[in-house]
């Protein structure tokens, strides 16, 4: 493939084109330029946004030409054709090989007409992959929300026509350093693959510091194969392995303790084409949010359970979080919003799924269990619990609302802070301090609960207050439920990645938590995107 793209557009040029140049300067001429417009024409009828373009530019071609700009135009697709691999993308889609024999085998201004149009057919294509996505998100799994920010593809023609090939195709990836910095690791994996890998795969369910034997020394051979480790001929499980051990374990979300137990040692045998996977479906994620994020942002990373707040490119707070539990309707959406409020000392207004499929059950085995909510009717009033019968009530004919008022012991704590959206998703403060402490925190109903809700707040309103710890506190001092507006709306993005990078450090890589990077995997498979190297 990289040989045929190479050496297309020379090809094309030294035939089929001199052959176009030789039909319109022949017997003929008019009648020719005629049929190559009314080929055009037909062979770009079927597709809305390519007839449009075709009859403003008068049916004239943009590709089939022997002019500069021409030849231009060309030698930046078949050149963008070959670097598609580069960004994950499928390479077999955009057909180089079929492009050339169409144009090879031309004999007509009619077969020049319908090349014409094969390759702006393929130049939309393209471009709108590495622009932003091969896939659809919700597609792939019901839970990714995410609206991808598409372009007209009519304005992909019109601009490309008015600007530098090349740098047109430049421009089209995600601009954003996440996006460079994860496909230099792509490629630098596959030339690793390529040399077979990080080695063989460790022989234990577990290794722990001064053990010595074939199990320490693959530790070691993949610690430094993988960048961890120094160089080393020791044989015992040293000072120097702990501590290589607790950079690999940073590195992939793991309890940094320096031992080689089983999750441990089930992250290092993880080969590099999986890895590989993993990198190629955050390309394809990054694309799915091509767009201005924000100078100032929030990103929530699923499946790394932290939330950050993004200054200018580059990490200003950050703190762990509790994501959904992964089961039924609990996982946490992927999606982006506004953040332009937070609530103080909030009520909690229990979903309508929790009502009645967690707390109405207890409630007619006990009617006054869960004694701290508090039902209320359709006018808003407070209902006695001894005045309703339950067991009366099922799923669909509940008429009660359940709150909790403000307290510290408020499901949503002390703080909640609001992007308003349709899947009743917000980050909020939570009791249940102690889920912080665990390595995977997928436990809550679907909302976020922050660990550091204070500091989050101080966070955000130091951009409107002198004294923001004190601001906030005076309004939590009276107990009273208080709404708090941002002066300038955040933008929030909850995202979900399995490999992200630092601007400095190792790239970091997380567990599937949901399964959603496999799934999006085996979509981006089956669209024909391949790994270049597939060696342990």
């Amino acid at each position: 493939m990289p040989m045929i793209a190479t050496v297309l557009p020379r090809a094309v040029l030294l035939s089929s084109l001199i052959f176009l140049g030789q039909l319109l300067l022949g017997t003929g001429a008019q009648a020719q330029v005629t049929a190559f417009k009314q080929a055009v024409a037909e062979a770009a009828a079927k597709d809305r946004d390519l007839a449009a373009f075709y009859q403003d530019n008068e049916f004239t071609g943009i590709w089939i030409g022997d002019s500069a700009a021409d030849k231009a135009r060309r030698v930046a697709l078949f050149d963008a054709i070959r670097s598609a691999e580069d960004h994950g993308l499928p390479a077999a889609r955009y057909d180089a090989e079929g492009l050339m024999a169409k144009l090879k085998s031309a004999r007509s201004a009619r077969d020049l007409g319908k090349a014409e149009v094969a390759l702006s057919q393929v130049f939309l294509r393209l471009s709108r992959d590495m622009q932003t996505g091969v896939l659809v998100p919700g597609q792939v799994d019901d839970d990714i929300k995410r609206q991808v920010p598409y372009r007209e593809r009519l304005s992909y023609l019109t601009n490309f026509v008015q600007s530098s090939p090349q740098a047109f195709f430049r421009a089209l990836p995600p601009q954003s350093n996440e996006y460079a910095r994860l496909m230099k690791e792509k490629l630098r994996l596959e030339r690793l693959a390529d040399r077979g890998g990080w080695g063989p795969a460790v022989p234990a369910e577990a290794v722990k510091p001064g053990q010595s034997g074939a199990a320490v020394t693959a530790l070691r051979d993949r610690l430094v194969a993988m960048g961890f480790l120094d160089r080393s001929a020791t044989q015992v499980y040293d000072e120097n392995m702990l501590h290589a051990v607790q950079r690999f374990q940073l590195a992939h979300g793991l309890t940094p303790d320096g031992v080689a137990g089983p999750g441990t040692l089930a992250e290092i045998n993880v080969p590099v084409q999986e890895r590989l996977k993993s990198l190629i479906v955050a390309m394809e994620r990054e694309r799915w949010i091509n767009m201005p994020l924000g100078e100032r942002h929030i990103l929530v990373n699923l499946t790394d359970f932290h939330a950050r707040i993004i200054d200018d490119g580059a990490v200003s707070f950050e703190t762990r979080v509790v994501i959904g539990k992964n089961t039924g309707d609990r996982r946490s959406p992927e999606f982006s919003d506004e953040m332009d409020h937070m609530v103080i000392n909030p009520t909690w207004h229990v979903p309508r799924s929790i009502a009645v499929g967690e707390y109405l059950p207890k409630m007619k085995r006990n009617p006054n269990a869960v004694s701290h909510l508090r039902l209320y009717n359709s006018r808003g009033q407070q209902v006695s619990r001894g005045a309703v019968n339950f067991a009366a009530y099922n799923a669909s004919n509940f008429p009660f609302s359940i709150k909790q008022p403000p307290s510290q012991s408020n499901a949503l704590g002390l703080v909640k802070f609001m992007f308003p959206n349709k899947y009743n998703i917000y980050l909020h403060d939570t009791p249940a301090k102690d889920l912080f402490g665990r390595e995977v925190r997928a436990y809550s109903h679907g909302c976020v609960r922050v660990q550091k809700p204070f500091e989050l707040a101080y966070e955000l309103l130091s951009k409107q207050e002198t004294d923001p710890k004190r601001a906030f506190h005076s309004i939590l001092d009276t107990g009273r439920e208080t709404r708090v507006n941002l002066e300038e709306v955040v933008p929030v993005h909850i995202i979900y990645r399995t490999a992200f990078t630092q601007a400095k450090g190792p790239v970091q890589y997380r567990r599937d938590v949901y399964g959603r990077d496999g799934r999006i995997w085996d979509a981006l498979d089956k669209a024909g995107v391949s790994l270049r190297a597939v060696q342990g």
